[in-house]
């Protein structure tokens, strides 16, 4: 998953808080987990954070 970049660690908290997200984010594809880590690196604050986690499939 992800090659040679670390996730932000704001983005690996909020999917430890919600297992079913991260079950569903685990089985795509790389290009789109690349995708979704590389827009969760422009969000600079907690709640904007949770937000688009809870958000990320809806």
């Amino acid at each position: 998953m992800i090659d040679n970049h670390e996730l932000p660690i704001g983005f690996t908290m909020e999917l430890a808080q919600h297992s079913d997200i991260l079950n569903r984010f685990a089985k795509l594809p790389e290009p789109e987990q690349n995708s979704i880590v590389n827009k969760a690196r422009e969000i600079s604050s907690r709640n904007e954070m949770r937000n688009y986690v809870e958000n990320m499939f809806s």
